[in-house]
């Protein structure tokens, strides 16, 4: 039994870290700058959770838990080094968690690449649980119906999503590894932008035993290896007979020229069919059946945060998602344009992060072709400092027809709700406090 503590413990990505460390029976504290449903569940869970950062949290002998986003002025880090203890990222408590994972027995399943990550760990990670696997797994969101983003379990797979923002996706050995795609973003880490995101991934794809990509993707065709793939067309696997409603996407998957199985989603748009093929093949690769886990496939509603439905307002309907980068951005506009027609989207984008923006203001300009009406709001921070003339007021002139909206997201939706009308679908779009753009409507 370890003892545990975790300096901004309330985030989607520590709490998970933190629920699984519970479950396997280690002692677990952690502080946060304010009680959330995550804190308040690892509460129940039996974690000692404080408000607020103090260096008297820190607790004699724990192994201290920090994430990139904390800065090395905080008293609880500064406390953790005058006490002389382990400080891990939160990547290696991840890592940790994956090595005792695979000393076990498990199947360590790693999900990767630019987009989808979140979505395609999730999904994997539903399968197996609805399938009776009872998988353990470390996911970026939290997942329908099993309301949860981590949990240790007894089952043979243990699953996570894994981060490449920060380089340190280089720190684990997957038994499989699935790249969804490969495009430039978190430039303000990669220097040199694709040279230096393709080095990392060739060093992360060394240290895996199977290795499953996207064919169809660009960036995926600078990698280096032997690799097992899917796709639409010259694959290992391949989506063929692609049939789109309302009702969600119906397709065939095959595993060479084999018809494997009959597919059927709730989901829309392209993107979703590929997320799925990147499932079946890892889920495929991994040993399991595919006609005993896929009927599981369809009751799969989508990750918290990725096109999820949180309110509707006299006919306005209300969702939430995370995309914060125009490839995102685009795939779900482009889905829900299918679903609800163009005509009807108004997208409320809140860009995330100056370095970004910056870095990629021209592919941003081309990613809200599928939507009605755009709004931007003021940029996100995320911890950076401004750069000059990087705004969400000039990106919002520059993109043709869109509106600002500037000052918080309460002041937004004060200033939004009464221009909607019935049957718009509002999409807030971004990965800071959009988010709560629903909330404030109400």
């Amino acid at each position: 039994m370890g003892k545990y503590h975790f300096i901004a413990i309330g985030g989607i990505g520590m709490s998970g870290l933190a629920k699984y460390l519970l479950e396997d029976g280690h002692i677990v504290s952690g502080s946060d700058i304010a009680d959330s449903k995550y804190t308040d569940k690892l509460k129940e869970l039996g974690a000692k959770v404080f408000v607020g950062h103090s260096a008297d949290n820190v607790p004699d002998g724990a192994k201290v838990v920090v994430s990139t986003a904390i800065r090395q002025n905080n008293p609880e880090l500064m406390r953790a080094k005058e006490l002389g203890l382990e400080i891990y990222h939160r990547s290696d408590m991840l890592k940790e968690i994956a090595e005792q994972a695979q000393k076990t027995g498990k199947i360590f399943i790693g999900f990767s690449g630019t987009h989808g990550k979140t979505t395609t760990s999730g999904l994997a990670s539903y399968v197996l649980e609805k399938a009776g696997l009872k998988p353990s797994f470390v996911d970026g969101g939290i997942l329908p119906d099993i309301n949860t983003n981590a949990q240790h379990k007894g089952g043979n797979h243990f699953i996570a999503e894994l981060d490449e923002s920060d380089g340190t996706i280089v720190k684990y050995f997957p038994d499989v590894l699935v790249i969804n795609n490969l495009e430039e973003d978190h430039l303000d880490f990669y220097k040199n932008g694709m040279p230096d995101l393709v080095k990392t991934f060739n060093q992360a794809i060394s240290q895996a035993k199977k290795v499953i990509v996207n064919a169809d993707n660009n960036g995926i065709k600078e990698l280096s290896g032997k690799f097992i793939t899917y796709g639409l067309n010259n694959a290992d696997y391949t989506a063929k007979n692609i049939k789109y409603s309302k009702d969600g996407t119906e397709f065939d998957i095959f595993k060479g020229d084999k018809l494997l199985i009959e597919m059927k989603i709730q989901l829309s748009g392209i993107h979703n069919v590929y997320n799925t093929l990147a499932v079946v093949s890892a889920l495929v690769e991994s040993g399991l059946d595919a006609e005993k886990i896929s009927k599981y496939f369809y009751d799969f509603t989508g990750m918290g945060r990725r096109f999820q439905k949180v309110c509707e307002i006299n006919g306005i309907q209300v969702f939430d998602d995370y995309a914060h980068h125009p490839t995102e951005i685009k795939a779900t506009l482009d889905a829900a344009a299918q679903k609800f027609g163009k005509e009807n989207i108004v997208a409320v984008f809140q860009p995330h992060r100056y370095t970004r923006l910056q870095s990629l203001w021209n592919e941003f300009l081309h990613a809200f072709e599928n939507a009605g009406r755009v709004i931007v709001t003021d940029v996100y921070a995320a911890s950076e400092d401004s750069i000059e003339g990087i705004t969400g007021e000039n990106f919002a002139s520059e993109l043709k027809g869109a509106e600002y909206f500037g000052g918080s997201i309460e002041q937004v939706a004060k200033n939004l709700l009464p221009t909607l009308k019935q049957s718009d679908v509002v999409i807030g779009l971004g990965a800071g406090t959009i988010t709560t753009l629903g909330k404030n409507l109400i």
